[in-house]
């Protein structure tokens, strides 16, 4: 075995690939781990919606205007961050819109789904800081999971290191022209990797999970309410956000010598504080009755009604699924023969 195999034997290899061609169809991790993060999303949300007391299918009709609305905020945040890289000589800016190559701003995202949400709420007549709370850990979770992408594309990694767990980076090439690097969408040429790196991809997907756990535990604990079990996820997702940014050696866009993400990590942590501080002033979590919406409520108030009148009996005694004409002329004779009887007693 070679010298340079014994040293990167315990260390993380990366895939040979992050692109399959199906035939016409090209089918890309990155794009399948950020759909598999919406569900499980969505799917952890509603489990958490209804234990408060919400109407179950509330958070998938709520994700139907956040999630289209997340990716284009995501993919805005990262053209608009990194426009050196679609737009200027040479560049092809078209490619701004290749959402599926990678590159969502979390920022962005969260900034722009909230607005999807909002509608949703709006439109269903439940509060938004609730809704936060419930999706909350799923949205971290979906972060984790999203970090595999950049895994599996080769990108957002750190310096290099002599750690037992660094990441290998290998060569990519163009499958059609073996001379053309391809980082993105080539294949691997060999097994010898050209660095060895910070996983900061896995350095972020642990800090996430870890976050969830967190304010899981912390929301069983306190029964957090009105958006501070999200302004948790804000505020602990930046400050891991935070540390990781600064060991990150793509090209990025700075300010003061410091990454845009950096400065924006300690502003969005700033802000969660504060809300969280503020938000605890009303009170307990939210009753199960304010988490129903206008929806919720007519359609319980229907069932009700439906309910009352298959279950009241009739005027003899039986349910009132009979004939109703015959049941009114039951109630007029039991009347006639009521008031009769009762004029008898009061005569003599």
């Amino acid at each position: 075995m070679s010298t340079a195999s014994a040293v990167f034997l315990a260390n993380i290899p990366s895939p040979d690939r992050g692109v399959w061609q199906l035939g016409p169809v090209s089918l890309r991790a990155y794009a399948l781990f950020i759909i598999l993060g919406i569900i499980v999303a969505i799917w952890w949300g509603e489990r958490r919606w209804a234990q408060r007391g919400g109407t179950k299918g509330t958070i998938i009709d709520v994700a139907v205007w956040a999630a289209p609305f997340g990716l284009v905020g995501g993919r805005l945040y990262h053209v608009i961050t990194d426009n050196q890289l679609y737009f200027g000589e040479g560049k092809d800016p078209i490619r701004a819109l290749y959402v599926w190559e990678g590159g969502l701003g979390i920022w962005g995202a969260i900034a722009l789904g909230a607005v999807g949400a909002w509608i949703a709420c709006r439109r269903k007549g439940i509060p938004l800081p609730a809704v936060a709370d419930a999706v909350a850990p799923g949205i971290v979770v979906a972060q984790a999971i999203g970090r595999l992408g950049n895994y599996f594309n080769q990108e957002l990694y750190g310096g290099p290191t002599d750690l037992p767990w660094g990441l290998e980076i290998y060569r990519r090439v163009d499958p059609g022209n073996p001379l053309v690097d391809d980082p993105l969408n080539g294949v691997a040429v060999n097994d010898v990797p050209i660095e060895v790196v910070h996983p900061t991809f896995l350095y972020e997907l642990l800090w996430n999970l870890a976050v969830a756990l967190l304010i899981v535990w912390l929301d069983r604990k306190f029964r957090l309410g009105h958006g501070r079990v999200f302004a948790l996820y804000v505020a602990g997702y930046t400050a891991g956000r935070f540390w990781i940014e600064l060991m990150r050696t793509d090209p990025a866009n700075e300010i003061l010598g410091l990454r845009v993400n950096v400065w924006m990590s300690v502003l969005v942590f700033i802000g969660a504080v504060v809300y969280f501080v503020l938000a605890g002033k009303k009170g307990p979590r939210e009753e199960p009755e304010t988490l129903r919406g206008k929806d919720d409520d007519t359609e319980t108030a229907d069932q009700q009604r439906d309910g009352d009148a298959a279950s009241s009996p009739d005027q003899d005694g039986t349910k009132g699924s009979g004939d109703p004409d015959k049941a009114t002329a039951t109630g007029q004779a039991e009347s006639s023969g009521g008031a009769e009887e009762r004029r008898s007693d009061s005569g003599d």
